[in-house]
């Protein structure tokens, strides 16, 4: 995969996907940027959640299981001394729906263990939890 991201100005930057989408990227006001786009963090645990988020569905889908709703919501937590990279991040995968704790249980590891390919090129300790139906699971 090869990417060009364009210099916009001040900290603003945007590149356009092999798949054909743009991505604008920017830093906050106080540090001289004008706000424009996401930063470059909150992308990398996007990355991470729809990343996850895509193998769960796939593997559920495969068991011909598919939820009612699908909600994701990611926790990380940087270091204070620089780079700051993420030293942990916890992901809850709330799903809603007809599904069995064992084959979402099941789909959950299989992508944290072996199919994420964005999460396991990260340095961060990473952790999952999930809910069916509001009601909460174990951790995995």
């Amino acid at each position: 995969m090869n990417l060009t991201i364009d210099w916009k100005g001040k900290m603003g930057f945007s590149s356009i996907t092999p798949s054909g989408h743009e991505i604008i990227m920017d830093a906050s006001e106080e540090v001289g940027g004008l706000n424009s786009g996401a930063r470059p963090t909150e992308l990398l645990l996007n990355a991470v959640a729809g990343c996850t988020g895509i193998d769960i569905i796939s593997i559920l889908q495969k068991m011909r299981l598919e939820p009612a709703s699908f909600q994701i919501s990611v926790e990380g937590n940087r270091a204070d001394e620089h780079p700051k990279r993420f030293t942990t991040i916890h992901i809850h995968y709330a799903l809603e729906g007809d599904l069995p704790d064992a084959k979402v249980i099941r789909a959950i590891e299989l992508s944290k263990d072996k199919y994420c390919s964005v999460s396991h090129s990260l340095n961060a300790e990473i952790t999952v939890s999930y809910s069916i139906n509001g009601v909460k699971g174990q951790d995995i």
